[in-house]
């Protein structure tokens, strides 16, 4: 599948910024099943960009503008070749290994919950493929899909007691219970194309989860849909939980109060629909 990206991020500041300093994992990198195409970066004011690769293998682009600055618009646009593989995630940067997506962070904590949620999991037998796509669907068909209508932190406790969240929150489910039977785990940002919805913008990105599996390596899950992902979805940054993996962090010096919106579209490209006509 040949898929389209067009990500616009807009800060606006109450009061003239000295200085703002942000991290952007806003980049998809190629590997099995994916190839970028194209992909821009553009900012609507003068500022400086340097790329880099951060510690997960992520491609990072640091973003610094010097004020007084009001105002900082961001438009990310790319093409980028897909593949189904049934969630099977090879070819991509490395530099950690496995065992350290074993560590809890604040968000992964878990409960007594879903220690007992986990336990159960594993309790059912099988092989280590049957549990992980087990605990998959057991998350889909024990949480509720629905939007918050705050941008805070939720750790995977709190989502596991409400019983609900947004897919997000779903991955660190994943993750907290995963690490708990054995399987590395770690948080995945990146795009999910819906045909029924490709006319909209959204105010996120969409974010699942990878565990690694003896003799089959990293494998894509998403609770949220009950599925692994497959060629409709774009893998762009990972981390131990989604702080990790955010599309856009970092600080800016000055007063004030600043206000954000966010604009995700993913849609088929021109060339994969005249394709298919």
């Amino acid at each position: 599948m040949r898929l389209f990206v067009h990500h616009r991020t807009e800060y606006r500041f109450s009061e003239p910024q000295q200085r703002v300093v942000q991290l952007l994992r806003l980049t998809p990198g190629s590997h099995e099943g994916q190839n970028v195409v194209d992909w821009h970066i553009d900012v609507a004011c003068d500022a400086r960009l340097k790329r880099s690769r951060d510690g997960y293998g992520n491609e990072v682009t640091m973003l610094y503008v010097d004020g007084p600055i009001e105002r900082i618009g961001l438009t990310v646009t790319g093409e980028v070749l897909t593949i189904d593989r049934a969630g099977l995630v090879s070819g991509t940067p490395e530099p950690l290994p496995p065992v350290f997506f074993t560590q809890t962070t604040a968000l992964t904590a878990p409960c007594s919950a879903i220690r007992d949620f986990a336990h159960g999991i594993e309790a059912a037998g099988g092989n280590a493929l049957d549990r992980i796509h087990r605990l998959n669907h057991a998350l889909y068909e024990y949480l509720q899909f629905g939007p918050r209508h705050d941008s805070a932190d939720r750790t995977a406790a709190e989502t596991f007691e409400a019983g609900n969240g947004v897919c997000r929150d779903f991955a660190h489910v994943f993750i907290a219970a995963a690490r708990l039977i054995g399987f590395p785990a770690r948080y995945v940002s990146g795009h999910f194309y819906r045909p029924e919805t490709e006319a909209a913008e959204y105010n996120s990105a969409h974010g699942w989860a990878e565990a690694y599996v003896e003799d089959y390596g990293w494998i894509a899950f998403d609770p949220a849909n009950d599925i692994c992902p497959h060629d409709a979805y774009v893998r762009v940054a990972t981390g131990l939980d989604y702080r990790d993996a955010a599309p856009v962090s970092g600080q800016r010096v000055g007063g004030g109060h600043e206000l954000l919106e966010i604009g995700v579209r993913v849609g088929l490209s021109q060339t994969q629909i005249q394709t298919q006509s």
